[in-house]
């Protein structure tokens, strides 16, 4: 059985923009469904697709299943398929042994970034690196299917 454990959190701006970081990846990510209980995302890079299933999310944790699927195939099920879409660049930054995921969202998203880190279990321990803001975990509305569908944009 597929687990995700993961938890979001926004980033100070500031202490990110002082910070090193590596080259982003552009990913285009669409929705094929998007329920109270559960999703189906197609995601592509510029080299890669993958299709991924995801359920109901009970605190930090949820049921996933990910697949690499040709990019070609990925590319064809965006554009014939997907109901709602987004774009972002994807920096991963390795902080105390830990991988954190920091997405900077564009077109109706632009200026919301969010970073996430897996975890093995809910209550693991892990080091917060100093550009990391509140986190937002439990709030729905950071949730990048949510975000096609109630951009950031529209947040004011």
């Amino acid at each position: 059985m597929g687990k995700e454990i993961e938890r979001k959190f926004l980033l100070n701006k500031a202490k990110w923009e002082e910070i090193a970081k590596p080259v982003g990846e552009h990913f285009r990510q669409g929705y094929i469904l998007t329920e109270p209980g559960k999703t189906i995302r197609v995601r592509t890079t510029e080299t890669k697709g993958w299709l991924t299933i995801k359920g109901i999310s009970v605190g930090a944790s949820r049921l996933e299943y990910e697949y690499e699927i040709p990019l070609a195939e990925a590319t064809e099920l965006l554009d014939n398929f997907s109901i709602s879409e987004l774009k972002k660049i994807r920096y991963k930054i390795t902080y105390a042994g830990k991988v954190w995921e920091i997405d900077e969202f564009l077109g109706d998203n632009l200026g919301l970034m969010v970073a996430e880190i897996e975890l093995l279990s809910e209550d693991e321990y892990f080091e917060t690196p100093e550009w990391i803001g509140m986190e937002v975990t439990a709030d729905k509305k950071y949730y990048n299917s949510n975000l096609t569908i109630n951009p950031f944009k529209d947040w004011v």
